[in-house]
C-alpha cells in the first residue's frame, strides 16, 4: 500500500488521521514524501528426518535449515520424523521517501519478522517476539544504518520456501554500515564482529565458566563491490572484495591477538526470459568466516601460541529456476562449502564440510498468492569426521502485499 502525501492532502477532515500518525508537512513547491507499507504472511509446515538426534525445540535448525544445526554422531541417535508448523517468516516492514524541492532524495526503511527468538511458548499462544531486520536511511548516494552487507547478493539467492536455501554455501549478513553508492560502484566501512573458535573471555561470570568473548576490533569491515549488466533482460555479475581486521583479548592481563582476513565473491544471475533464470555464487577467502553460511564458517581459532589461526574457506551454489506455465514453477539448487585449517588437530571439533541440494514446486494461486512444496537434503561434516545428515519436506503458503 502506497501513500503520498501533501500539504493539501493534510489539510483535509477526512487525512487528519493519517497526518497525525507521521507525515511531513511542505509547502506545494516543497518536499513531496510518498509511504509504503510491504511485507507478507507465510505458513510453513515441515517435516524433518535426522540422521542423529533430533534438534531441540528452541534450536533454529527447527525453524528454517541452518547447516550448524544438523546434529552429527555415529547415528544412534536417529529419531522419527518431527512436525514443525509456524508462520514466524511473517514480515512487516515501512518506507518513506522524500523528494525535495532541490532534487535531493531521503529514505527511510524498517522491517521486522519473528524468527531466531526463543521467548514463545508453543503449548498455548506462540507468542513470538519480533526481530529487527532493516533500520536505515538512504540520503542521494549514502546509506546509513542496518542493511544487507555489501559483501552480499540478495538478488542472487534462490527462490526456495526455506528461509535461505542453500545456506552452507551462501553469503549471508545483516549489519550497520555507511555505504557510498555511484553507478554500479559500491564502498561501505561496515560494523566488524570476530567469530573466532576458541577464544576465551578474560573476565569470566561468577562460578569461573569462560565464554566467548566479543572482539575489540578498531578498523570497521571494508568491502567494495561493482555490479557489471549485460543483455536486455537484466542479466548482471557482481564482484565484491571485504578486507576485515579481527582482534581478540586473550586474557586478564589484556594480551591481544589480531591478524588480517580477506574474502573475494562473485555472483550473477542470468536471465532467459519468461521468467527463467540461472543463479550463482562462489565465495572464497581467508578468515572470511562469518560472512558464509549463517555461522558455520569460523573466521578461525586460537592457537596454542594464543594467535588466531585464520581458516580458509570456499562455498559455492548454483540454482535454475524454470516457469511452466499455467502460474507452476520449479527451482533446484545445490550449494557447497569445504573449509581449511592450519592445524586438523586443533580445529577437530570445528565444522569441515557441508552441503545441500533443494527442489520445490510452487503454484501462483492469484497475483502475490503462492503455494508449493519443497524437499531439501543436507549434510555436515566435522574435521574429526564426525557427520550427520537430514532430510526435509516442506510445504507453504505465501501472501505478499
Amino acid at each position: 500500500m502506497m501513500i503520498r502525501v501533501t500539504p493539501k492532502l493534510c489539510m483535509s477532515a477526512a487525512a487528519l488521521l493519517l497526518c497525525v500518525s507521521g507525515s511531513a508537512v511542505a509547502q506545494d513547491d516543497g518536499p513531496t514524501t510518498t509511504y509504503k507499507f510491504g511485507g507478507y504472511a507465510k505458513f510453513d509446515a515441515m517435516f524433518s528426518s535426522y540422521s542423529d538426534a533430533t534438534p531441540p525445540q528452541n534450536s533454529l535448525m527447527r525453524q528454517f535449515y541452518v547447516p550448524t544445526g544438523i546434529s552429527v554422531g555415529d547415528g544412534s541417535g536417529d529419531s522419527d520424523m518431527t512436525a514443525d508448523f509456524q508462520a514466524r517468516e511473517t514480515r512487516i516492514n515501512f518506507r518513506a521517501d522524500t523528494k525535495t524541492a532541490g532534487g535531493d532524495s531521503i529514505t527511510a526503511f524498517i522491517e521486522m519478522d519473528f524468527f531466531t527468538h526463543g521467548d514463545g511458548n508453543e503449548i498455548i499462544s506462540n507468542s513470538f517476539s519480533p526481530r529487527l531486520r532493516h533500520a536505515f536511511l538512504k540520503y542521494n548516494k549514502w546509506t546509513f544504518g542496518q542493511t544487507w552487507s555489501t559483501f552480499q547478493d540478495v538478488a542472487a539467492l534462490p527462490e526456495a520456501l526455506d528461509f535461505v536455501g542453500p545456506a552452507e554455501s551462501t553469503t549471508f549478513i545483516r549489519q550497520a554500515m555507511i555505504r557510498y553508492t555511484t553507478g554500479g560502484l559500491e564502498l561501505a566501512a561496515e560494523n566488524p564482529e570476530p567469530f573466532v573458535a576458541g577464544a576465551p573471555n578474560p573476565f569470566p561470570p561468577a562460578g569461573g565458566v569462560s565464554t566467548p568473548r566479543p572482539g575489540y576490533d578498531t578498523i570497521p569491515d571494508l568491502i567494495g563491490r561493482y555490479t557489471f549488466k549485460f543483455g536486455d533482460k537484466g542479466s548482471y555479475l557482481k564482484v565484491a572484495g571485504l578486507y576485515r581486521n579481527i582482534k581478540l583479548y586473550q586474557d586478564e592481563n589484556g594480551v591481544q591477538a589480531d591478524t588480517t582476513a580477506w574474502g573475494v565473491s562473485a555472483s550473477t544471475k542470468l536471465m532467459f526470459g519468461n521468467g527463467a533464470d540461472l543463479r550463482a555464487m562462489v565465495t572464497v577467502g581467508d578468515g572470511v568466516g562469518r560472512y558464509i553460511g549463517l555461522g558455520f564458517v569460523r573466521d578461525g581459532y586460537v592457537d596454542i601460541n594464543n594467535d588466531i589461526a585464520t581458516a580458509e574457506a570456499l562455498a559455492y551454489f548454483v540454482a535454475l529456476r524454470l516457469p511452466f506455465g499455467n502460474g507452476w514453477r520449479t527451482n533446484i539448487m545445490y550449494g557447497n562449502t569445504t573449509i581449511d585449517y592450519d592445524n586438523d588437530v586443533a580445529a577437530a571439533t570445528l565444522n569441515d564440510s557441508a552441503s545441500s541440494i533443494h527442489w520445490n514446486v510452487i503454484y501462483n494461486i492469484l497475483p502475490k498468492l503462492d503455494v508449493g512444496a519443497e524437499i531439501m537434503y543436507g549434510e555436515r561434516e566435522l574435521v574429526n569426521g564426525a557427520d550427520g545428515d537430514f532430510t526435509r519436506f516442506q510445504f507453504s503458503a505465501k501472501y505478499a502485499f
